[in-house]
């Protein structure tokens, strides 16, 4: 039985979204669909995992209704365990920047201009002169990202207000925005508009597209998946790619993710299996975590 992993989003007005949201849980608990869709008044962003047929059936369901018939859909390879349940909730943003109602980006208003992965591979083999800001989280781009690209030191999206000044360097550059399938780099991208940024782009699709088309190329390392399989490969059949990430004890290079073993941390960080077994099993963050860790048990 093959199975499929379906990431996507869509701004687009949503007047009630409880509704949709038992909508939603309806239809994939129909379908035995899991995974995570957040549902908000400006849009919908989700994380699906089913059979190839469950999933084609969720598209065509979706393709029927108002404000989701053009959704650019993501699709790879599943194994049928990348989510434990399904879960569907409603909140204030379907990403958050916590910038407040008056301050929020509203990306159907402002945004960076689209750029196709296609033109960004024609953009690498012309020498164009532009400058990638990864905006993801940094455990993320730890195990990948584009060569020299920029990597903003956020814990998580709602930094990036923090990381502004850093960035202001940029401000009548060419920048090109990318995360994971895109979702995030429409906010960012218009905040930096917002802020000033002169000329400003976002990878059509996130990275996530761009290596479904040029799988090896520029992007350096693995992907960071918000799912069972913490990071994807460029080549799923081969599992070919260059190993960038490094163990945070020894620095030996590892894709290895542990969760800090303290229980009230749960800190995400590369650890490879050698440090994790001197530490019997379990991996933490620091000695705090460690001994905290030993005090609980």
């Amino acid at each position: 039985m093959k199975y499929e992993i379906l990431l996507y989003y869509k701004y687009t007005n949503i007047r009630n979204p409880e509704k949709c949201m038992f909508e939603q849980r309806a239809l994939c608990e129909k379908l035995g669909l899991k995974g995570r869709i957040i549902v908000a008044h400006e849009g919908i962003n989700g994380t699906l995992e089913g059979t190839v047929k469950s999933t084609r059936a969720y598209i065509r369901a979706m393709k029927k209704q108002r404000g989701f018939s053009n959704i650019h859909w993501k699709k790879s390879e599943g194994n049928g365990d990348a989510f434990p349940k399904l879960s569907v909730k409603v909140r204030s943003e379907i990403v958050s920047l916590h910038l407040g109602k008056k301050s929020d980006i509203d990306p159907k208003k402002i945004t960076g201009i689209h750029l196709s992965p296609q033109t960004l591979r024609s953009w690498y083999e012309k020498g164009e002169k532009f400058t990638i800001i990864d905006m993801r989280n940094d455990y993320e781009h730890k195990v990948g990202a584009f060569a020299g690209s920029v990597c903003p030191p956020m814990k998580n999206f709602r930094d990036l207000p923090k990381v502004l000044p850093e960035l202001k360097r940029f401000k009548n550059k060419k920048v090109l925005t990318v995360c994971t399938g895109g979702v995030r780099c429409e906010k960012a991208s218009g905040y930096l508009v917002k802020k000033g940024f002169k000329d400003v782009y976002q990878l059509d699709g996130g990275i996530v597209s761009y290596m479904e088309k040029y799988p090896g190329d520029d992007f350096k390392g693995s992907l960071y998946v918000f799912d069972g399989r913490v990071t994807m490969a460029f080549d799923p059949k081969t599992g070919k790619r260059e190993i960038i990430g490094k163990c945070e004890k020894c620095k030996t290079f590892t894709e290895n993710y542990e969760d800090c073993g303290n229980s009230f941390c749960h800190k995400q960080m590369l650890v490879c299996d050698t440090c994790v077994a001197k530490t019997g099993g379990k991996a933490f963050c620091s000695k705090r975590c460690m001994n905290k860790a030993k005090v609980n048990a």
